[in-house]
């Protein structure tokens, strides 16, 4: 019996599966090589890895609001393939690609000219070299721009139409020529936190091409034209803007958000900075099993909303959120076990070391209770188009939890960088209750993107 009665289910079998493991196994491998490439980042010294993590979350504040964008496109052609319109599923795709390339190009002319007074803005004063490593970082990232949110947009289509092997190869291959790239020139040319950028910068333009050739390819259901097709359409583009725009604002808030908390970090001094980066590090390794599921779950609860097929959406965002769940707990508790010997492969001094050990501790026990709730179901909320109700609560729960419960502990109580996650516990109960709160209402199910 299917989860609709007699009805066959949308994704049964193996279908659910060749969808998420790939997406889950793409979270892993990217953060695992994110890993890898800070450790490489910190033999260079302390003041290089926290010239990373700064420039790192300006970086992310702007990649996030374009894969919010790229979250509006999927939603659009995922209920387009689940009613049946390949060929409006096909113009959504060429138009989404012509606004983030016009839109990315204008954020990295913009970062480019002041990138100076951008760094000084967000995070103010810090030691004089992180602030010029921070400077070279931040000067060759910015022209990545583009790449990554090209290679996000065509991620998103290729999710749409089911295919999730395709973006995780470009993805793995993208991040393997990135280690490589700084073993060749942090190591081999001695080029320090320069050649750091440079290597990121190639393997982000990589992937970018990897992935747009896969979607010129005539066998996908959702075929992008390099010509003929790419002249922009405003009401596809309004409607692609109205779906996308609430899951960038939510994303460009969370990290803006993020960013603040960084600015209250980098007052603590080196070691507190180079310990919370490492302590980010191996949290979000533990979460991005929960996180793939959960770009999975955009693309299934849009097809089955497109399709008219409202319970069986509902069905898949329980079984998601309890898979995600497990995996979750597995993630953390492993994490944690492994914490010491991460700490001593990136040559942390005792003290940093010791206090991101003592960070994760805490972290293991509570993140399992509250993480999965407070981030799956959204993924599926914003398939069914419930895109503004989630913006909404992220974007309050962030900064009047994560934001200023831990200016308050950080800055008035000398809290240090635990008082940053309490915040985020905060922040991920309320989010829990909320989402929950809303699925179990229903009113989610009244929500359509297409007409």
């Amino acid at each position: 019996m299917s989860a609709t009665g007699n009805q066959k289910e949308l994704f049964g079998g193996r279908k659910l599966w060749s969808l998420l493991i790939p997406l889950m196994l793409e979270h892993l491998l990217t953060a695992l090589m994110g890993m890898v490439d800070s450790v490489m980042v910190s033999n260079v010294g302390p003041e290089a890895i926290s010239a990373v993590s700064l420039v790192d979350a300006i970086n992310m504040f702007v990649i996030e609001v374009f894969w919010g964008l790229a979250v509006g496109a999927s939603v659009v052609c995922a209920q387009y393939l689940g009613n049946g319109d390949l060929r409006r599923a096909s113009k959504a795709a060429n138009q989404i690609l012509i606004t983030v390339a016009f839109l990315s190009a204008v954020v990295t002319a913009a970062c480019a000219v002041g990138r100076e007074r951008i760094l000084m803005l967000v995070f103010g004063s810090v030691d004089r070299d992180v602030k010029q490593a921070a400077e070279i970082y931040f000067a060759y990232t910015t022209f990545a721009y583009p790449f990554t949110a090209l290679f996000h947009a065509g991620a998103a289509i290729l999710r749409a139409q089911e295919d999730s092997r395709t973006s995780m190869t470009a993805a793995v291959c993208s991040n393997l020529m990135n280690v490589a790239g700084n073993a060749a020139l942090i190591w081999g040319f001695h080029m320090g936190i320069a050649g750091a950028a440079i290597s990121t910068l190639a393997s982000r333009i990589f992937a970018c091409v990897m992935v747009m050739k896969f979607l010129t390819s005539p066998r996908q259901r959702i075929r992008i034209r390099l010509s003929g097709n790419l002249r922009p359409s405003g009401r596809v583009i309004l409607l692609l803007l109205t779906t996308g725009i609430p899951a960038a604002v939510e994303s460009g808030m969370f990290q803006f958000g993020k960013l603040a908390v960084q600015s209250v970090v980098s007052t603590l001094g080196t070691t507190a900075i180079a310990a919370q980066a490492m302590t980010n590090i191996l949290e979000n390794l533990s979460g991005v099993a929960g996180m793939g599921a959960g770009d999975g779950l955009t693309t299934i609860v849009g097809e089955c909303i497109g399709a008219g097929r409202q319970e069986e959406a509902s069905y898949y965002i329980k079984k998601v959120t309890l898979l995600s769940e497990v995996a979750v707990t597995a993630s953390c508790l492993v994490m944690y076990g492994l914490c010491r010997c991460f700490t001593r492969l990136a040559g942390m001094p005792e003290e940093a070391a010791a206090m991101c050990v003592g960070m994760m501790g805490v972290i293991t026990i509570v993140k399992p209770l509250f993480w999965t709730l407070s981030f799956v179901p959204a993924y599926g909320l914003r398939g069914a188009g419930d895109g503004k109700f989630t913006m909404l609560v992220s974007c309050g729960s962030m900064w009047c939890c994560r934001v200023g419960l831990t200016v308050l502990l950080c800055r008035y109580f000398g809290f240090g960088p635990m008082g940053v996650w309490i915040g985020m516990f905060t922040d991920w109960a309320v989010r829990g209750t909320l989402f929950g709160l809303r699925f179990l209402s229903g009113k989610w199910r009244d929500q359509r993107v297409i007409a």
